[in-house]
């Protein structure tokens, strides 16, 4: 799922390619998730923008939207997979590891509106799509002046921007925040409602910058420990911001350059410097840890034994030897990314109540690509 650096990146090429150019072209196709759950339709976003100029292209976190010269202004949410493309413009934040096998279309696959605008000084084009294959973003329209976008739902729900909202996002606030409940630490910062913008991977980053375990009791932390989490959220999520989520410039020492590593042969799942990463389950998300530096220092959600770390491969070898034989299964191949969260790999529930929590507050349920199911026995 796109967080907060890959939302600043996409503003960014927004700035550079549509601000002060007007919508001579809006061509929306229909889809009842991503405009219907959030109260708009297709033709409505249509009339809405046709003819009008963009004024600026602003983020919270993970909702970016567009300053139109008149409301309604809209607000975009990518979910769990979408993605906003310019043609002819390299946006994606990572580099596909296989050259595309057919040339490029346009509009491109899994497009929900497509753009097309001329500039009043040089009347040059350009063509603008978003795109979202699993259907779990959200396009919305706001009906209110600009300057009060975040004053309304679905913003107004949201907490402070790490990066623009610094001036509230103090020391002090967060050691607030930390004591008033009583939750594991990383399933707090994933919480839109308490910080805007930490997805599954930051929030690993920055705890792994500030040496805590993730399953550790938010109101558990020390003094030292609070503190060092407020300057890890602030350093992680600026730097992630100012480099536009392009992994490659990410520093060395990061935890994010040696994370995905979960289910592949021939990763060995340690740093450079020889200390194993683990995976474990927080609030249902996989987290990527360093138990040797990420110790539990208080009351953890679960407890889970750290006997594994410092025992040998021959230990482990003996033990799995006398496990009982069981019947072999499928391998479930795994994505370069290890964010699926469980309820996506159970049968899928198709309840009223799971889709309007999935569509209210899609980043409490993040996500990227898809993993493949377990074949059969």
């Amino acid at each position: 799922m796109p967080e907060i650096g890959e939302i600043a990146r996409i503003v960014h090429y927004l700035h550079e390619h549509l601000v002060g150019k007007t919508l001579t072209l809006v061509k929306a196709q229909h889809d009842e998730n991503v405009y219907g759950k959030v109260g708009t339709t297709a033709a409505a976003f249509e009339k809405a923008l046709t003819g009008k100029t963009v004024d600026n292209a602003r983020q919270q976190g993970k909702y970016f939207w567009l300053v139109m010269s008149s409301p309604p202004h809209p607000l975009f949410h990518f979910g769990m997979a979408g993605w906003w493309k310019i043609r002819g413009q390299e946006t994606a934040y990572y580099k596909p590891t296989k050259p595309p096998t057919e040339p490029p279309t346009w509009p491109p696959k899994y497009w929900k509106f497509a753009l097309g605008t001329t500039s009043s000084t040089d009347l040059s084009q350009t063509e603008h799509a978003f795109v979202d294959y699993r259907r779990f973003a959200r396009i919305r329209l706001i009906d209110c002046p600009a300057s009060s976008i975040r004053q309304v739902s679905p913003l107004a729900e949201n907490g402070p921007d790490p990066v623009i909202d610094r001036a509230i996002l103090t020391e002090e606030w967060l050691v607030r925040k930390l004591r008033s409940k009583h939750v594991p630490v990383k399933a707090l910062l994933l919480d839109q409602a308490n910080i805007s913008g930490i997805g599954n991977w930051v929030g690993d980053e920055l705890l792994y910058d500030a040496r805590i375990h993730p399953e550790q009791y938010s109101d558990t932390l020390t003094p030292a420990q609070m503190a060092q989490l407020h300057r890890s959220i602030i350093y992680v999520c600026a730097t992630a911001v100012e480099l536009k989520a392009e992994s490659d410039r990410f520093p060395k020492t990061w935890l994010f350059k040696h994370r995905w590593g979960k289910g592949k042969k021939d990763d060995p799942q340690r740093l450079p410097s020889g200390e194993k990463i683990k995976y474990l389950k927080v609030g249902g998300r996989t987290s990527a840890i360093v138990p040797s530096v990420q110790r539990k220092t208080g009351e953890v959600a679960r407890d889970i034994t750290d006997d594994d770390d410092e025992e040998g491969e021959d230990e482990k070898k003996k033990k799995k030897e006398q496990q009982p034989a069981r019947k072999k299964r499928g391998k479930k191949s795994e994505d370069s990314d290890d964010e699926e969260p469980s309820n996506q790999r159970r049968k899928k529930k198709t309840s009223k109540q799971t889709q309007l929590k999935e569509e209210e507050d899609p980043e409490a349920d993040p996500t990227t690509r898809t993993r493949s199911s377990r074949r059969r026995r």
